[in-house]
């Protein structure tokens, strides 16, 4: 079956995770994204060091899950052939990606309102740090800083008196990317149906302040969510916890509705005799005693004394929600994952097999996307140069004077 981005000309002028996240998922949905690099190389290349991983040109998991089934064409945007050629590839293009700071971007003229003149019909597709407006729309963003720390997440969820929990990266990255391929989807369509472009903008703060919007709005009252960070004992509802078990792992329950699930998790706990008592139930006359730390300390005294998959049994037969704490090796080989096709083990040209992450959205006619691996440095540039009608003599030349590259591949 084809796929519905089939003809589809994406030109993806971005570096490191978020932008690019969306320029991936639109690959796999059958788009020709064509990412457009220096010929150092997009930063994300290099990142192995801070993951623990080889720092290896042709085994990058990582390059690879941010830009599997794209093209790469290495210019320099710096010369005037170089810029050139990027404008030849926007001619034709139906949506460009990137996530360069707006001063930059308008000082090389290629920001929307520059570009919006010369091809009206393009989707232009931003994503920054902090927003376009602003105080602080310059600023360098990452997850760590613009997502993470100002989004709220370092400083809210952490137990009160502690440092901010580790930050992972990517996590906020790839949340984002995926908010900015709704939107170039959706502009998208009314480019096909109209003729007329449209510039989809998203940022790193942005989605972080929508992801946080339940608390943020939780907060114009003097209720818990002014008192964060918070000792998980003191929360509003003390069945929201982690909890450790005999075996030393923690079990995360989530119960919304606390009246709900009351009497069943005292039941599955083994504590019967306040299952049916009013001291701790309904929430509203508990909270109102002070009682939900004393509710707390009761359910973590009862998961001590059973193994997770003694906690396993008794929380499935109870029908309470919950789940294990997991490592990244025990997600890597969870078998519902495994049955949800979220991997793809990936042999590389060294004879290594690693075990890499698909997109999170699955279509049932399309079939299971192609994870063909991220392109090296200006590979299809010669290619995709031809396509834009540059013969042999301009494309070496343009290879001479370094403003194009093309990355050499020791393997051939």
């Amino acid at each position: 079956m084809a796929k519905p981005l089939t003809g589809v000309k994406v030109v993806e002028y971005a570096d490191f995770i978020a932008a690019s996240t969306a320029g991936r998922f639109l690959a796999d949905l059958g788009a020709d994204v064509i990412k457009v690099e220096s010929a150092k190389g997009d930063p994300l290349r290099s990142t192995a060091p801070s993951e623990g991983r080889p720092l290896d040109m042709y085994e990058n998991t990582t390059w690879d899950l941010e830009n599997a089934n794209k093209r790469c064409i290495s210019l320099n945007l710096r010369s005037p052939e170089g810029m050139k050629a990027f404008h030849k590839l926007l001619e034709n293009a139906d949506v460009m990606i990137t996530n360069r700071r707006v001063n930059v971007l308008q000082k090389m003229g290629l920001d929307y309102d520059t570009l919006k003149q010369q091809y009206p019909k393009l989707v232009y597709g931003i994503c920054t740090g902090y927003g376009e407006y602003g105080p602080d729309k310059d600023l360098p963003g990452f997850d760590f800083t613009a997502f993470f720390a100002r989004g709220g997440y370092f400083d809210s969820l952490r137990q009160r008196g502690t440092v901010p929990f580790n930050g992972v990266p990517g996590l906020g990255d790839h949340n984002v990317g995926m908010n900015l391929a709704a939107g170039i989807l959706a502009a998208l369509y009314q480019a096909k149906q109209t003729g007329k472009g449209e510039k989809v903008e998203t940022s790193l703060f942005e989605s972080a302040i929508f992801n946080m919007g339940m608390m943020i709005q939780a907060s114009n009252y003097e209720g818990i969510a002014q008192q964060y960070p918070i000792d998980v004992r003191n929360s509003a509802n003390p069945f929201n916890a982690a909890f450790r078990t005999k075996d030393d792992r923690f079990i995360q329950i989530c119960t919304p509705q606390y009246d709900r699930y009351y009497k069943a998790f005292m039941t599955a706990l083994g504590r019967e005799d306040i299952a049916e008592s009013d001291k701790y139930f309904p929430i509203l006359k508990c909270q109102e005693a002070g009682l939900t730390s004393e509710v707390y300390d009761i359910v973590m005294e009862a998961f001590g004394k059973r193994t997770v998959e003694e906690w396993k049994i008794a929380l499935k037969e109870a029908d309470i929600p919950y789940s294990l704490c997991q490592n990244w090796m025990e997600i890597r080989n969870d078998k519902q994952a495994e049955a949800n096709d979220c991997f793809y083990d990936m042999t590389y040209s060294n004879g290594n097999t690693r075990r890499l992450v698909r997109m999170p959205v699955k279509f049932a006619e399309m079939g299971v996307p192609d994870y063909k691996p991220g392109p090296l440095i200006g590979e299809h540039g010669v290619q995709v140069m031809k396509e834009m009608g540059y013969s042999d003599e301009e494309i070496a030349k343009m290879l001479e004077s370094g403003d194009l590259f093309v990355w050499k591949d020791e393997r051939k």
